[in-house]
């Protein structure tokens, strides 16, 4: 997606500040010091003394935590034996290595390196190339063999990250006891999705393009080898994330050997449609080489970070994310879907009604949306027969409304519901099982409705964080979706019996099939199943063809 227009917009969301008023409803010295509470240094504790009691013993370290409302965090845990800086910079993350050491585990690991949208706040936004850590949440109950939920955060794979306030995951647990949850960092921008294998001192990193999912990997493999010490069950493991992070969990799937670290997904609002391929991550590197006047990786090594962004920033269109690469990724993802790929894995996904409005809303509204937009549909339209533009072209001119209407509920077809039904249809010709929903709930944001994100905060329980939902949703409706989400971490079905559902009312989720094409609607005040085709979510004959050009 434009890095200019989606990174900023993707960025405000996550900082929770906005790139235009509307949405913002705290103020900036309120969110200025929830970020900073979240930020100290986890040290070493040599003496002995500390609570044996919030104390973890893993790997590479014995980590204790701080327990409030009756659940330990577990913050700033390196999962990597080196940081990925000097040297390191776009190589492959190192494997912890063994440590009798005990340390404190109190403070969120710094941010991955990403632009300033918004100086004050970046102020107390404390970011590092030196971001390799995660945090573990855990009621403290005593209880063994708990579902592992593990969170990957959004951002257009160049902005975001675990420090943001409606992703801390206390109230979850507090509500949800029965479940462990993680949030992990991983890579961004190019420093985590830069090809250089073509440079000529390339050869000596083959893997830059995808360093941000070998960072995921290796966050997995961590978890995988000491989850059992916090009360977590190694073998029922669910990743999950939105955006950026539900392209993530739908891709690594894909990566040889990843299945033994994780037996579910659930992706909200992300498929692998922001995925690029070889060629156009080659011609990216070749640009943003240009702009920075190197030739060699040698000479990139020698620029320091702030430069490295603003180059990137300069871009404006320069794609990030993984790189389909034949190697460590397939060629065609959903492909590799429909060929089997995850057919152990059980899946539940889904996107919201509205989910452009929420890039509409934050760009200004009308002409710097329309504006953005229609220059980025003439300039992929290029790959399109005109058999298929007479199509899109069809297709807008049922929508209703402005223009902005339009290219709304078109970019909702190319970058989310298409992509959606394309997964969810592949996976279950494979054979695997896949539990498909549609989010309709909205915000009170002016014309934000059902827009991107608006969920996330009803599913980390934080009504209290509404700068995008704008008002806290109904108690026991939400209440009633995480529970769902549990419950599908625990058994791979999401459905609920009347005793287990917070509304009182059993709640079957049918798998999606070929034939009734099976989605739950979470409708505010109605979750209930329906055919596809009784609401028409996806246009299949005007736009589910752009699912083979990916990102638009």
């Amino acid at each position: 997606m434009a890095l200019a227009m989606l990174g900023v917009m993707v960025f405000c969301l996550t900082l929770g500040v906005s790139s235009s008023t509307s949405a913002t409803e705290k103020p900036l010295n309120e969110i200025k010091a929830e970020l900073k509470a979240q930020y100290g240094e986890n040290k070493r504790i040599t003496d002995g003394n500390y609570d044996k009691s919030l104390a973890v013993k893993c790997i590479n370290g014995t980590f204790v935590g701080k327990k409030h409302d009756g659940v330990i965090a577990y913050k700033g845990i390196p999962f990597v034996g080196r940081q990925p800086v000097g040297e390191l910079r776009w190589k492959a993350p190192v494997d912890v290595v063994p440590d009798d050491g005990v340390y404190e585990a109190y403070y969120n690991g710094k941010t991955p390196c990403q632009l300033d949208y918004d100086a004050q706040v970046a102020s107390v936004y404390v970011r590092g190339e030196d971001c390799l850590y995660l945090n573990v949440w855990k009621a403290d109950d005593g209880r063994k063999n708990k579902p592992v939920m593990v969170w990957i955060h959004g951002g257009a794979f160049t902005a975001g990250g675990t420090v943001e306030p409606r992703e801390e995951g206390t109230n979850f647990v507090k509500e949800n006891p029965d479940a462990i949850v993680i949030s992990i960092e991983y890579r961004l921008g190019v420093f985590g999705f830069l090809h250089l294998s073509h440079l000529p001192d390339g050869k000596d990193y083959p893997d830059a393009q995808n360093l941000g999912l070998m960072d995921q990997m290796m966050a997995l493999k961590w978890i995988h080898e000491n989850i059992a010490s916090f009360g977590g069950d190694p073998d029922n493991v669910t990743i999950w994330g939105e955006s950026a992070g539900g392209d993530s969990v739908t891709t690594l799937p894909l990566i040889e050997g990843s299945h033994k670290y994780f037996k579910r997904v659930i992706a909200q609002s992300g498929t692998p449609v922001l995925s690029k391929t070889t060629k156009q991550a080659i011609d990216d590197t070749n640009e943003f080489m240009a702009i920075l006047g190197c030739k060699t990786v040698a000479d990139l090594q020698k620029i320091e970070v702030e430069k490295l962004l603003a180059a990137l920033e300069t871009l404006g269109d320069m794609r990030i994310g993984p790189e389909r690469d034949g190697k460590y990724l397939p060629l065609d993802p959903y492909e590799a879907y429909a060929n089997g790929a995850a057919k152990d894995i059980d899946i539940l996904q889904g996107c919201n009604k509205d989910e452009m409005n929420f890039f509409m809303a934050e760009s200004g509204v009308g002409e710097p949306f329309v504006k953005e937009y229609t220059r980025r549909f003439a300039k992929n339209s290029v790959l399109l027969t005109d058999t298929e533009k007479a199509l899109v072209e069809s297709f807008c001119k049922d929508v209703k409304g402005e223009k902005y209407e339009q290219l709304c509920r078109l970019y909702d077809q190319i970058w989310f519901i298409a992509p959606l039904f394309r997964i969810s249809e592949n996976q279950t010709k494979a054979g695997g099982k896949v539990y498909t929903y549609f989010f309709t709930a909205e915000s009170s944001v002016p014309l934000m409705k059902s827009g991107h994100g608006v969920e996330i905060s009803l599913i980390f329980n934080h009504p209290e964080e509404t700068r995008v939902s704008g008002r806290a949703f109904d108690e026991t409706f939400s209440k009633t979706m995480r529970r769902m989400w549990v419950q599908f971490a625990k058994t791979g079905n999401p459905s609920l019996s009347a005793k287990d559902s917070p509304d009182g009312k059993a709640h079957a989720w049918p798998l999606y099939d070929l034939k009734n094409k099976n989605v739950m609607i979470f409708d505010e005040f109605n979750i209930h199943p329906e055919k596809e085709s009784q609401r028409k979510i996806l246009d299949w004959e005007r736009t589910y063809f752009l699912t083979k050009y990916f990102c638009l």
